[in-house]
Parts: structure tokens; C-alpha cells; sequence
């Protein structure tokens, strides 16, 4: 079935409820400018249900992620921030559109199963626990990702923020968390030894040096990479 890209923009400007710019162009997932509030798609071979999802992710942000510079307020990488802010804005949207949660199940069952998030037969109970809260998140239903009982206490954190504030503080636990569980002899530039969590740096707009601001739908779903720790959204 061939996807009309003009009534996805459209249920985009319906459901974000203001005139946003939405482009249709060959980037590798759909993402959201929050300064400039344009919504872009990604040209994909992919059915309704994908479409529909990608479109209530980034309408999500559009809704509920603000145009702000919060690097001073938190110490996390901005990946973390990102993982924790999807869990936020998703549930949100779900609240208020009930039925879109089905719509985010169809999505990310297909994409689950042409392995879109790169899991194949590995254990991702042996992913970092950002990976597992991101995964769990998205495609949990079909992973059955498990969490230790100390892993829980800061699941409970993320799935639990409220506000944007409860958004960075989720993620300054979970990037403490991950700290702690690093082991001393793996390193990586920058992050202080910790690894980062599937994705790159394309997420919840930091507002440095008045570049442009993305979301990236939860990093490759903001896409996927688990690839060299980081090269997800």
C-alpha cells in the first residue's frame, strides 16, 4: 500500500494543533526542530502503521519538548537526556490521544521485526541500562527486557517524570547509574568512562551556540546504533 506523505503531514499539523512546517526528505529517521518547529519525515518503503508512529513521536516532542538551553541545569550527555525525554513525551501523547498507543504498537512491531534496532539474537539484558530503558520503552513488548532491582529504581524514575525538570533529573540518575556500573577499564572520550546509550547526538536540542534544535525519534528510532557504544532518534 503506497503511504500518502501529504496526509501524513496533515494528521501532523492535527494532532501537534498549530500550523507546523512538515518536509518530506531522505534523511535516515524523522526528526522534529523544536526552535524552528519543522517536522521532517523520512522517505522510507515502509506501511501506514510506521508512518503513523514516526508522526505521533515527533508530534510528541512538538507538544511537549520546550525550546530550551538546559545544558546548565543538567550534567548528563545529551543521549541521556534524549532516551528519558522519549519515555516522557510518548506516554504523555498516549494520555492524550488514547488511541494512538495502539498506533505506536503496529509502528514499532514492524520495525521490530526487520530488525530495525539492530537487536538480532544478542541479549539485550547485557546492554548498559540506557539501552534497555530505550528498548524497553519501544519495543519491550517483543524483547522482554529485564531489569535488576536496582536497575528498577531508576526505571521507575524515567517512566515517572512528569515535566521537562523530571526529564533531566531521570537523566542525571541514570547517567550517575551508569557511571558506577562502567568498568574501570573501558573508556570513552568526553564521557567520563561511560558508554553511551544507541544513538548519536541528534536529539533534544541543547539551544549551543543557537544551532538548530532536534528531536530524533528515540535515537534511530533515533536510529539504532549500537555500533561502537555511539556513534540510537
Amino acid at each position: 500500500m503506497t503511504v500518502n506523505l501529504e496526509v501524513k503531514g496533515t494528521l501532523a499539523k492535527l494532532l501537534a494543533t498549530e500550523d507546523i512546517v512538515v518536509e518530506h526528505r531522505e534523511v535516515e529517521t524523522a526528526q522534529f526542530d523544536v526552535e524552528n518547529r519543522v517536522l521532517t519525515l523520512p522517505i522510507w518503503d515502509a506501511s501506514n502503521y510506521v508512518f503513523d508512529m514516526l508522526v505521533g513521536h515527533e508530534v510528541s516532542h512538538a507538544l511537549f519538548t520546550p525550546n530550551e538551553d538546559w545544558t546548565e541545569k543538567c550534567k548528563a550527555p545529551q543521549q541521556f537526556v534524549n532516551v528519558c525525554e522519549d519515555v516522557r513525551v510518548e506516554r504523555l501523547m498516549k494520555d492524550k490521544y488514547l488511541g494512538i498507543a495502539k498506533t505506536f504498537y503496529r509502528g514499532y512491531s514492524e520495525l521490530h521485526a526487520k530488525d530495525f534496532f539492530e537487536v538480532g539474537d544478542q541479549d539485550v539484558n547485557e546492554f548498559n541500562l540506557a539501552d534497555k530503558i530505550n528498548l524497553h520503552a519501544k519495543i519491550g513488548a517483543f524483547l522482554g527486557v529485564k531489569f535488576t532491582p536496582q536497575e528498577q529504581e531508576i526505571v521507575n524514575v524515567v517512566e515517572n517524570a512528569k515535566t521537562f525538570e523530571d526529564t533531566l533529573a531521570a537523566a542525571e540518575a541514570l547517567y550517575s547509574f551508569c557511571q558506577q556500573a562502567q568498568p574501570d577499564n573501558q573508556t570513552q572520550e568526553g564521557t567520563e568512562g561511560v558508554e553511551l546509550p544507541m544513538g548519536d547526538s541528534e536529539g533534544v536540542g541543547s539551544g549551543v551556540d543557537g544551532g538548530e534544535q532536534h528531536t530524533g525519534c528515540g535515537d534511530r528510532l533515533c536510529e539504532r546504533t549500537r555500533r561502537q557504544a555511539c556513534r540510537i532518534q
